[in-house]
């Protein structure tokens, strides 16, 4: 297999994608006085920054970003850890954000942990989703669909304030 990295999407298309989902995140929610950005630590939180700051400046939401530390290799042992205290959760819509949506093994396993909080309503968000699901999880905001093998390899590259996402 070669180790040659195939650009799928540059920084302006990300930056469209982070627009266009954040747009959609607040028609969904334009009623809610507070969303909580949960982001899936480490790319799926620099994702979820994105999304917050721009969902700050197109609506007047109070916008919360926390991020979701989960051990993918034992997720019941050790659930999950987030940053801001767990009663802030209560009555809240809550948008989980990982960058690339695999197997649906650290989608699913924060869902668990996030379901474990009296939450209003919750959504997720990749920026791309490789159709390859080994675990029952749907996303409801997508930033691009793409069908690879199982050999291929997806990486989302965060350079300073510039994104990119490859295919290797």
């Amino acid at each position: 297999m070669s180790n040659s990295k195939t650009l799928i999407l540059n920084n302006e298309q990300i930056c469209q994608k982070i627009n266009r989902i954040s747009y959609q995140i607040f028609e969904d929610n334009h009623t809610e006085k507070e969303i909580i950005v949960v982001g899936i630590a480490k790319k799926g939180y620099l994702f979820a920054d994105k999304i917050a700051k721009q969902l700050k400046k197109i609506s007047n939401l109070e916008i919360t970003l926390v991020k979701l530390t989960i051990n993918k290799n034992s997720p019941i042992e050790n659930s999950g850890e987030i940053d801001i205290p767990t009663d802030e959760f209560n009555d809240k819509v809550i948008i989980l954000v990982d960058d690339v949506l695999n197997s649906g093994k650290a989608l699913i396993y924060g869902v668990k942990y996030l379901l474990d909080f009296p939450i209003k309503k919750m959504s997720t968000v990749v920026l791309v989703d490789r159709n390859h699901k080994k675990y029952p999880i749907g996303t409801h905001y997508v930033g691009l669909s793409l069908s690879t093998t199982l050999q291929n390899h997806i990486s989302v590259e965060f350079n300073g304030s510039k994104i990119s996402a490859f295919l290797s």
